[in-house]
C-alpha cells in the first residue's frame, strides 16, 4: 500500500456533541480527541457523521478552536466544509484555519446539479481562496452527485488540492481512484466506505474514514497498523469485529437515526450525550435503552 503520501492513516468523522440547547458541548469534544490522540487517530469535523450542515459558523468556529487546542501535533485537524454560498464557504474555511484547522474538507454545493465543468471550476476557485490545503469530499449518497473521476484526476494538478475522501459505494470506482492516487506522491485516497477499510487499504488506499472509528478508534488504529504490515488476516478480523459493532447503530435506521444512536453508544463510554443538532432528534427513550443493552452485551461477549 502507499505510504509516501503526506496525508494518510486513521481519520473518523467525528460526531459533533451538544448540549441539550444545542451549543457545542466544548468538554465531550475534549473527551473525544483525547480518545482520538491516544490512537493516534485524526478527526474529520463536521463531516455527513459530525452534521454538518446542521452547524452555525459560529458554532463550527467553537468546534475547530476545541478540537485544536485538545490534539497533540501528532494528529491531523481536518474540518469539512458544507453549503450552497461560495463566498460564505470561502469565509468559513478561513475561520476555520484561523481556529486550528489543518485540511479543509470540501463537500459539492448541492441545491443546483452541477456539470463536471462547474464542479471543476467550483473546487479551482475553492483551492485558490483557501488558505490551507483542501482536500475533496465525494460523497453520493447526500449530495445526489458524483465527482467523475477525470475531474478528481484534473484537480489533483493544482497545488492546494492534497487528496479525496470517497464515500461512494462502487468498487471500480474505488480501484480506479486508488491506482491513480498511488501514482501521485501529493495525492491521497481516503475511503470512506466503513466496510470496505481493510479492502481499500489492500488495493493501495493511503486512509480511511469509518464512522464507527467514533466508538473503537484504537480498533481502527490496529487495522491500519496490521494493513501497513501486511498482517491481513489480523486486518480482516479486526474489519469483521468492527463491522458487527456497526450493526449496532446503523441497522434498520436511516442515516440522522444512525448518528442518533451512535452518540449513545458514545455516551455508554462517558464521551458524549445523546442530543442532536436540528433537525434530527433524539432517539425515543425504549430505543436509546436497547442500544446501551446491545453495547453492554457486545461488551461481555466481544
Amino acid at each position: 500500500m502507499t505510504t509516501t503520501n503526506k496525508y494518510r492513516g486513521v481519520v473518523v468523522p467525528m460526531v459533533t456533541p451538544v448540549k441539550e440547547n444545542m451549543f457545542i458541548d466544548e468538554e465531550a469534544v475534549s473527551k473525544i480527541i483525547k480518545s482520538f490522540d491516544a490512537c493516534s487517530v485524526s478527526p474529520l469535523l463536521m463531516g455527513t457523521t459530525g452534521e454538518g450542515n446542521s452547524v452555525s459558523h459560529d458554532a463550527a468556529v467553537t468546534l475547530v478552536k476545541a478540537a485544536a487546542q485538545a490534539a497533540t501535533d501528532r494528529i491531523v485537524i481536518y474540518a469539512g466544509l458544507t453549503g450552497n454560498c461560495f463566498q460564505e464557504q470561502v469565509d468559513q474555511a478561513l475561520a476555520f484555519a484561523r481556529a486550528g484547522a489543518n485540511v479543509i474538507v470540501a463537500t459539492l454545493p448541492t441545491y443546483y446539479a452541477l456539470t463536471p465543468d462547474q464542479m471543476y471550476n467550483y473546487y479551482i476557485k475553492l483551492a485558490d481562496a483557501v488558505t490551507k490545503p483542501l482536500m475533496l469530499y465525494n460523497i453520493l449518497a447526500t449530495t445526489h452527485m458524483s465527482i467523475p473521476v477525470d475531474v478528481v484526476k484534473a484537480l489533483a494538478d493544482h497545488p492546494n488540492i492534497v487528496g479525496l475522501k470517497d464515500s461512494e459505494r462502487d468498487l471500480d470506482r474505488m480501484r480506479e481512484c486508488i491506482a491513480f492516487s498511488s501514482s501521485r506522491p501529493d495525492f491521497s485516497f481516503f475511503c470512506g466506505w466503513a466496510a470496505q477499510s481493510c479492502g481499500s487499504l489492500r488495493m493501495g488506499a493511503d486512509g480511511i474514514v469509518p464512522s464507527t472509528g467514533n466508538f473503537v478508534p484504537e480498533m481502527f488504529a490496529r487495522l491500519y497498523e496490521a494493513a501497513t504490515s501486511g498482517d491481513w488476516q489480523q486486518a480482516e478480523a479486526l474489519q469483521e469485529a468492527t463491522d458487527k459493532i456497526a450493526k449496532i447503530y446503523q441497522a434498520g435506521r436511516t442515516l440522522g437515526q444512525s448518528l442518533a444512536a451512535l452518540k449513545v453508544m458514545m455516551g455508554t463510554r462517558g464521551l458524549c450525550g445523546p442530543d442532536m443538532l436540528m433537525p434530527l432528534t433524539r432517539l425515543t427513550a425504549e430505543e436509546e435503552a436497547e442500544i446501551v443493552n446491545e453495547v453492554i452485551n457486545y461488551n461481555g461477549n466481544g
